[in-house]
């Protein structure tokens, strides 16, 4: 007779998937008041809100994309973050707005997520295992939002009457969120990101997670007992 196999044990801490989940209860009403909806279609909101689905599944794939998807980005925040606090100017400026006085500072201080978060994601591939078709279902995903933001979401500047909107969603209009990018075509612009972000982005931290933590496909079920 067919016996169904055991659940496995959670790998994940109870304790890290209720305070995780606490701070997105306050992080969303705080990011959806403060910039708006479209806020979260930011590949690193996109990341948080994931993250708290697949902490609670214990789903290998799904944090294996987020990894993915936003490690090397968030470690290049991180360091423009300490270089600006040190020095009042980030060697890529991407954290200026962390130290913006016309932004809320509640929000701004929820932001610092962006520091410990691919921390938090390494340590989900370590206790989860990584997954390695991760990189090509991100890639589409991925693609797939740079598209829907360049053709549904707005350029650069932020309307007077809401200066905080977000604009230039995933820098698809350009570096800077004051006035679109002008050195080219803006559909020369978003072929080179939609080239980039697998490539330069994507696949090295694919092929270091690989390394690190070795390739693993879906699991495999437990052997049936008769």
């Amino acid at each position: 007779m067919q016996q169904l196999a055991p659940s496995q044990p959670a790998r994940i801490p109870l304790w890290l998937k209720i305070a995780y989940t606490a701070f997105m209860c306050v992080l969303i009403p705080v990011y959806w008041r403060s910039y708006g909806p479209r806020n979260f279609l930011y590949f690193c909101d996109v990341a948080l809100l994931v993250t708290l689905l697949a902490i609670w599944l214990e789903n290998r794939l799904l944090v294996s994309m987020q990894a993915v998807a936003i490690l090397l980005p968030q470690m290049l925040w991180v360091v423009d973050f300490v270089f600006y606090g040190l020095s009042g100017k980030g060697p890529i400026g991407m954290t200026a707005y962390m130290f913006d006085p016309k932004l809320p500072l509640f929000a701004r201080g929820l932001s610092l997520f962006h520091g410990w978060l691919p921390f938090l994601l390494i340590y989900l591939v370590h206790k989860l295992g990584y997954d390695r078709r991760a990189f090509t279902i991100q890639c589409i995903c991925g693609i797939t939002l740079l598209l829907l933001c360049y053709f549904f979401t707005p350029a650069p500047p932020a309307p007077a009457v809401d200066p905080n909107a977000a604009v230039n969603i995933n820098y698809v209009f350009g570096l800077s969120d004051n006035d679109p990018q002008h050195w080219m075509a803006p559909q020369l612009w978003l072929a080179l990101l939609l080239a980039a972000f697998p490539i330069v982005l994507y696949l090295p931290a694919h092929l270091l997670l690989s390394r690190i933590f070795g390739p693993v496909c879906a699991l495999k079920p437990a052997p049936a007992k008769v």
